[in-house]
């Protein structure tokens, strides 16, 4: 590997990385977001510096297993013999990730846990199978800085330092081991923006602009998907949903937790505020006019054909929006932001890709866990694992290494520093937003110089939910949570893609409502109200 080279842009991203985390940010929103991008502490000088292990704390070589989600990979050879070579010289070890895809992570993942598999680090967070708080309430992840063994302060203890107040704040839950940090969290796109994914190759073809979907409501895509529907032929399905995404970008809703059963409404002119229909108040996410009125117009696209019927299978939803990404066989999709990715996209697609915001970005409890790595209670080497996570998040050259493969063959350097990337690319696609902290990486040729600092500044400026720091604590409901879950878990695929058939929401509701749904409605905002009177 070309290490000079690469290093120097390292060395200069890591040192941006810093200063920028030192100074604060100048963003400025109608909410108070300062603590969104200044730091907890400050960091030393150089993350080389930060809890060098004792020799004997690495006299024995081990192996680390690894558990990712969102990967793209097929081969890893190349990289992983880098990755190991650095890593044997590092830390005496070895590292094995398991490349969990977004089609299968969930179950696996979970399954994983549940059996107690020598496993040594998962991905984990507010939306997927393993839960982070539900996880760490249950005994699965290891608390990080546990007052009889603090593995954070011991070898990572300026890591935190390195992240947004808001992403510490929300790694703090309440633990099979008390109140403290189960996970790491990934210094990722820290708030909520749901957006329209558009395929302008394709979109222009059809002599349209971007302008004909950002002036058009969701009800009035209609015309959009029929002409490309026409013109691309009976197999050519325009609309692209993802689950409860799309509803996402219809309704200024955001989740509450990861059961799906609840909503907080917020006002799409100002989501610091929560919409003056409902006021503090959280939802029965089903039951509402709003949820109505989107299901019924997605019953109606589904009719004409503009919706893939693998879409509406809940076992192949997932990877078959992938492969329509991929192949760029779609005119509008869903996509939650992270900022810059419309580079990646489009380059990964072969199509000119734009994202049409549907709301100002904006922080709550959900995306403040949006991507986490946690130790499991299984470990059988959890020092190791931690000193592992404390180098991936402060090296550039090995978070660069993991994220992009090695210089040479995966990408190139263009002269202003920023990664090309192969045609090798395609066998190694990690999910760049699914390891860690991103700030360290050097941009991408799409993103261009400065990228970091821009991308803190957005972010910088995103307004913060009312409902920030809330957890729904559901062991007082939880047999009506379990309940209401599985039977939510029968209907909302077919809700959200369109599929449903007549009656089907009525149906949902009824049952939900025998299985005790109003309970937990109750004492979800019992909950809130406590949590509003102790801000």
């Amino acid at each position: 590997m070309k290490k000079k080279a690469l290093a120097l842009v390292l060395s200069v991203a890591m040192m941006a990385t810093m200063l920028s985390a030192c100074g604060g940010n100048s963003g400025t929103s109608s909410t108070d977001t300062s603590s969104t991008t200044e730091s907890s502490s400050t960091e030393t000088a150089s993350s080389t510096d930060t809890a060098a292990p004792a020799e004997d704390e690495l006299a024995e070589h081990v192996t680390i297993k690894w558990y990712l989600e969102g990967s793209n990979v097929s081969d890893d050879t190349e990289v992983m013999a880098a990755v190991n070579e650095y890593l044997g010289e590092k830390l005496n070890m070895t590292l094995e990730p398991i490349w969990g895809t977004w089609g299968d992570f969930d179950e696996g993942a979970s399954l994983s846990l549940q059996s107690g598999d020598d496993v040594d680090i998962y991905f984990t967070c507010s939306w997927t199978t393993n839960e982070y708080s539900q996880y760490a309430k249950d005994g699965y992840y290891v608390r990080l800085d546990d007052p009889e063994n603090n593995l954070l302060e011991k070898y990572a203890p300026d890591l935190l330092g390195l992240i947004p107040d808001v992403l510490v704040d929300g790694a703090n839950v309440e633990g099979a081991s008390g109140f403290g940090v189960y996970a790491v969290p990934g210094y990722k796109d820290i708030a909520n923006q749901y957006c329209w994914d558009v395929n302008v190759t394709l979109l222009e073809k059809y002599g349209y602009t971007i302008d004909d979907v950002k002036n058009r409501s969701f009800d009035q895509f209609g015309e959009l998907f029929e002409t490309v529907k026409q013109g691309e032929g009976a197999n050519f399905f325009p609309l692209l949903p993802e689950s409860s995404v799309i509803e996402r970008c219809v309704n200024r809703v955001a989740a509450i937790d990861d059961n799906g059963l609840l909503s907080y409404y917020f006002n799409p002119e100002n989501p610091s505020e929560p919409l003056s229909k409902y006021g503090n108040v959280l939802q029965n996410k089903f039951a509402t006019d709003e949820f109505r009125t989107f299901a019924e117009q997605m019953s109606k696209y589904y009719a004409a054909g503009y919706v893939d019927p693998e879409c509406a299978n809940s076992q192949t939803s997932q990877e078959t929006r992938t492969a329509h990404q991929l192949e760029g066989s779609y005119l509008i999709g869903v996509q939650s932001y992270a900022y810059g990715y419309e580079a990646q996209a489009s380059q990964e697609r072969g199509i000119e890709v734009q994202f049409v915001p549907c709301e100002d970005p904006y922080i709550d409890t959900v995306s403040s866990r949006g991507a986490m790595m946690a130790i499991s209670t299984a470990s059988k080497n959890p020092e190791r694992a931690m000193m592992f996570l404390n180098l991936l998040n402060t090296d550039p050259y090995l978070m660069t290494l993991l994220e992009y493969g090695v210089e040479g063959v995966h990408y190139t350097l263009n002269d202003d520093g920023c990664v090309v990337f192969t045609d090798k690319r395609a066998d190694y696609t990690p999910w760049r937003n699914g390891m860690g902290n991103i700030t360290i990486l050097p941009p991408q040729e799409g993103e261009g110089v400065g990228y970091v600092e821009r991308f803190k500044e957005y972010y910088g400026a995103s307004h913060m939910l009312p409902t920030t720091g809330f957890t729904f604590d559901t062991d007082p409901v939880e047999t009506e949570v379990a309940a209401c879950k599985s039977i939510v878990e029968e209907y909302s695929t077919a809700l959200y893609m369109g599929s449903a058939k007549d009656g089907m929401l009525d149906e949902m509701l009824e049952r939900l409502d025998g299985a005790g749904m109003q309970k937990i409605v109750d004492e979800a905002n019992r909950q809130l109200d406590e949590f509003f009177k102790s801000k």
